[in-house]
Formats: structure tokens, C-alpha cells, sequence
């Protein structure tokens, strides 16, 4: 008969067993998603904030560090792959998406807000999605050179006129690991490697971020400079002295870097994340980045987009495969890039 007695207290240890399970797994009643993103969080924050107005879903940004960006989550994101934190990956570029879904850490997922968005800058079997997009552009000081004198090529910072003047960002993080892998890819391997064998004779430096090469080309330490749009268009808010050339137009054509936007295998909070991905895939988020100091390009053609803002169709975008991008990267961050800032890094 004592055993009875048990019987009420096992049925509450179970209901607390299968409580705390549903907790685990994202189920509680206070819905939540968290989003990891290497967008600059002054831009993502805005509208992460606006999902979770709309929506009433508790929505947790974990942003990225300028120096490290894209690549430090990325590599969070890898270590917790056996029990992931994260619901969705907002990347500033496809190329880390593409390499979570070569790792096997991304889930397939058709958003219904997708539609209009380009094709071409979306993975076939929906592992990810691009949407809004930076490029990338030669900066320069026009205190220091005429339109006439700029560069029209990114090879042209090989040019002894431009002798200690350039820079870049480093090579193994951001966007500009992305623009190093896209010139391999396109121009081959030894006309590559000559091209960064050749900026580094020239006496070009290697600075910290994107953020720092528009400073130093703002500041007139350095002439020429390769950034992304938004960073151009901080400087240029600011009424710095500076211009920007989409380069290559006749010939290999512009880097151009779309958001790519990833739900996460395994995530706790599946259904929140789609329902993010969803809110963010929207036309009005294409419009709110183009507005912002982001100046971010819209990849559909019927968004309107401020003065400032240039519209998809109006450059020559590199012909690129994002995905077959992301072992290429892994490649040269362990290998030629890997040496080559540890060779020239001063």
C-alpha cells in the first residue's frame, strides 16, 4: 500500500521531464528566436526590432565584431553544431552561407516571401537566400586624384603610380575574404596569386577592416582603397572627400555581395526562424536598407531606391557561383591568403 503513496509524486516528476523537454527544444510559451548575425548591427538591429513588434515573438541578435566579421560566427556556429544556439544566420555575404551548408549545419527552407528575388542569388536546393546587396568599389581621395586619374580595375593597384598608396582590408575575414576568393575564381589561380604577389610589392597596406580602409582613403593617408558600398556611403554622408568607381565594367564585372539569409539544422526555435526569415525576405526590407546608411542595392527591380542608391541593373555584377565559392575560401584562408598576410601584414 505504501507504494501508492509515490504514485502522485512519479506523475509530477514526469510532467516535469516532459516540461523541461519542450523547454529544450524551443517549445515554451514565450516564443523566442535567436539570430545570429555579422551585418552591422546598427542596420540589422532596426529590423529585428520591427519583427518582434509585428509579430510578438522575443527576437535576440547576437552580432559579429567589425575585425572578425562574418568569420567569428561562423566559426561559432561550427563549434555548436552538436547542440545549436542559433535559429537563423543572417550573413552579410552567400559565401559563409554556402560553407554551413557544405558543413552540413544549414536546413533547406522556401520561404513564400522569396518570391521576386533573383534566382541566381539564391542556393538551388534553398539553403539559403539572398536578398538586399553591398559591392564592392575602388574608394579614392578625390583631394588626391581627378576622376580622369582613378582606376578603373581592382589589377590597377599594381600600378607603381599608385606606389604605397592603396590598401585593403585583410584578406582572411569579411567581405574582402569573399572579393579574394571571386578573383580566384575568375582570373585563375597564378594570374590571382600575381595580382596579390603584386599589391604587396607595390607597397599596399593591409588594414584591419572595410571600416578602416575608408577612413585612411577619407583621411588622405591612403589615395586608393577597395570597400564595400556602405562603408562609401558613410563616408560619403559624412562629406569626406572621396569617390567610388564600380570597377571592371568592361571586363570582369563588380563584386556583388547580397545578404544570404540561413536557417539553422537542429534549431530550437525551428518555426520562429522560418517566420523570421519570412518577415526578413520581405520587399519592405529591400526598401528600409536601400534608405538606411547601409545604401544597400535591392535585388528587385521594383523596389524604389533613393538618388544615392544604385540599382542591380545598372552595373556589370561579376558572373560568380556563390556556393562552389565557399571550399575555394576554405582553401586560400588555410593556404595562399593565410601566408600571404602573414607574409606582408606589417
Amino acid at each position: 500500500m505504501k507504494t501508492h503513496r509515490f504514485v502522485p509524486l512519479l506523475g509530477c516528476l514526469a510532467l516535469c521531464v516532459v516540461l523541461a523537454g519542450c523547454t529544450d527544444r524551443g517549445e515554451s510559451e514565450q516564443p523566442v528566436v535567436v539570430i545570429y548575425s555579422s551585418v552591422d548591427e546598427f542596420f540589422a538591429r532596426p529590423i529585428v526590432e520591427g519583427f518582434q513588434r509585428e509579430t510578438g515573438i522575443e527576437a535576440r541578435l547576437v552580432p559579429d565584431t567589425e575585425e572578425t566579421k562574418s568569420t567569428g560566427l561562423l566559426n561559432r556556429l561550427i563549434a555548436e553544431r552538436n547542440r545549436p544556439q542559433a535559429d537563423v544566420f543572417w550573413s552579410g555575404d552567400p559565401v559563409r552561407a554556402a560553407v554551413l551548408k557544405l558543413k552540413g549545419l544549414s536546413a533547406p527552407y522556401r520561404s513564400p516571401a522569396a518570391a521576386g528575388l533573383p534566382r541566381e542569388f539564391a542556393d538551388a536546393d534553398a539553403h539559403w537566400t539572398g536578398f538586399s546587396a553591398r559591392a564592392r568599389v575602388i574608394i579614392y581621395n578625390t583631394d588626391r586624384l581627378s576622376r580622369d586619374e582613378a582606376p578603373s580595375s581592382v589589377l590597377e593597384l599594381t600600378d607603381p603610380r599608385f606606389r604605397g598608396q592603396a590598401c585593403l582590408a585583410n584578406p582572411l575575414f569579411g567581405t574582402t575574404a569573399m572579393h579574394a576568393a571571386a578573383l580566384f575564381s575568375v582570373l585563375g589561380k597564378d594570374e590571382a596569386e600575381r595580382f596579390f604577389d603584386g599589391f604587396a610589392a607595390n607597397g599596399g597596406r593591409i588594414l584591419s577592416s572595410n571600416g578602416e580602409v575608408r577612413r585612411r582613403v577619407a583621411a588622405g593617408e591612403c589615395t586608393v582603397g577597395i570597400t564595400d558600398t556602405d562603408d562609401f556611403n558613410v563616408a560619403r554622408q559624412e562629406g569626406r572627400p572621396v569617390a567610388a568607381i564600380y570597377p571592371d565594367p568592361d571586363g570582369m564585372g563588380t563584386v556583388v555581395i547580397p545578404n544570404a539569409v540561413v536557417l539553422i539544422a537542429g534549431a530550437p526555435h525551428f518555426e520562429a526562424g522560418e517566420r523570421f526569415i519570412d518577415f526578413l525576405l520581405r520587399p519592405e526590407t529591400e526598401r528600409l536598407l536601400a534608405e538606411s546608411a547601409a545604401a544597400q542595392m535591392p535585388l528587385r527591380q521594383s523596389v524604389a531606391v533613393p538618388a544615392h542608391v544604385r540599382q542591380l541593373d545598372s552595373i556589370r555584377p561579376m558572373e560568380l557561383d556563390y556556393d562552389s565559392l565557399a571550399p575555394l575560401l576554405e582553401e586560400l584562408s588555410r593556404g595562399f591568403l593565410k601566408q600571404w598576410v602573414d607574409r606582408n601584414s606589417r
